[in-house]
């Protein structure tokens, strides 16, 4: 069965690790981290799904290695969308772009994906800029819950990272 989404993108902090776990060097490179609670089996739902799941995040590449491989995450990502290596960092358009490109996205297929993420200013707005499906991940304390403007509002929202099973299953039967 053909899915109507095309990939699945996640960012990572606050979204699948709990950033007040991370311990951190000099360098603030995340060393490790505590998952939140549902993201790892979340991630394992998605790829028994069958979706393509980008991480799509902000930090040095070497923080998600050391976040997610632990928790045997990192190899389920079909591709990395990583502000230090892409160069820019969410709202921008380029690292979107990237994991687009590496998926074989495109432009008339962009409303077909979803991005997931706890950051309004970052994920979502930079989702909505694109015409990327926007889910919101309303978990931590440590991000504004108020939109700064029509851009930076959800399409949808959830509260635990296992909440966006059922959001998929109401686009797929859409």
């Amino acid at each position: 069965m053909e899915h109507k989404i095309r990939a699945i993108f996640l960012d990572c902090g606050d979204t699948l690790v709990d950033e007040a776990t991370e311990d951190k060097n000099a360098e603030g490179v995340s060393l490790r981290a505590a998952l939140i609670p549902g993201a790892g089996e979340l991630i394992h739902a998605l790829k028994a799904r069958g979706y393509p799941l980008a991480l799509v995040a902000d930090g040095p590449a070497d923080t998600f290695t050391n976040n997610l491989h632990p928790h045997g995450l990192y190899s389920l990502f079909d591709i990395y969308a990583i502000s230090a290596q892409v160069g820019v960092d969410k709202p921008h358009p380029d690292i979107f772009y990237h994991a687009l490109r590496q998926l074989g996205i495109e432009a008339a297929d962009y409303g077909r994906v979803v991005m997931v993420g706890n950051n309004l200013e970052r994920d979502i707005k930079g989702a909505n800029a694109l015409g990327i499906i926007s889910v919101w991940l309303n978990w931590s304390p440590r991000r504004s819950k108020i939109p700064a403007d029509d851009s930076e509002v959800p399409q949808y929202t959830i509260l635990q990272p296992l909440e966006l099973l059922a959001v998929l299953d109401q686009i797929e039967g859409s």
